[in-house]
């Protein structure tokens, strides 16, 4: 059985903290999160651990996030002593539907009307957790960071599902209507 890794992280510190977009290698890890198809379970990553999440990538048959390629990826290459692009199997969801339809979508605006189901929170309140758990040291805003990024993890896979499954994702247009877009994932 191939494992597939589901993948996503949050940060430390904002585009705004670190001088932009292109400075994502200064805005460190707070949290990552995997789910792995072979073992079935979800893992949660600290800071220290990264390395040990960095293993885990370079040894799926192929990784799947959303947006993982220019974001998640650059945050993460500050931890890595190779190139992770180089060393990992990926499906970019985000890059495969902006290949097809020309633009991009927020991974909530394709989960909502895929699956019913949207996100819970977004990178914003990540940042203020991970602010508040600074300040305080109480553990609280970890998990809710935590409890978040799993929660990405887990729409992630389910959208990577359903776009397997049926051939197409749907997504809400800028006019709130209901459109697919089709796409050739593989489970």
């Amino acid at each position: 059985m191939a494992n597939i890794v589901y993948f996503d992280l949050e940060t430390q510190r904002s585009f705004s903290d670190v001088g932009g977009a292109s400075q994502k290698h200064k805005m460190g890890v707070s949290v990552a999160v995997t789910y792995s198809s072979a073992s079935g379970q979800y893992r949660i990553y600290r800071e220290n651990e990264l390395q040990e999440l960095i293993t885990e990538l370079t040894r799926a048959d192929l990784v799947v996030g959303f947006n993982h390629l220019s974001f998640d990826y650059a945050v993460l290459q500050s931890y890595a002593v190779f190139d992770l692009l180089e060393q990992t199997v990926n499906l970019d969801m985000l890059v495969e539907v902006e290949k097809k339809l020309g633009h991009r979508l927020k991974l909530d605006s394709i989960a909502s009307a895929s699956l019913g189901t949207g996100k819970t929170a977004d990178g914003l309140d990540a940042l203020k957790w991970w602010q508040e758990y600074k300040r305080s040291g109480d553990p609280a805003p970890m998990l809710k960071i935590a409890e978040y990024c799993c929660y990405d993890v887990k729409v992630t896979k389910m959208v990577h599902e359903f776009g397997a499954t049926h051939g197409h994702i749907r997504y809400e247009d800028r006019n709130q209507k209901i459109q697919q877009c089709p796409v050739d994932w593989k489970i």
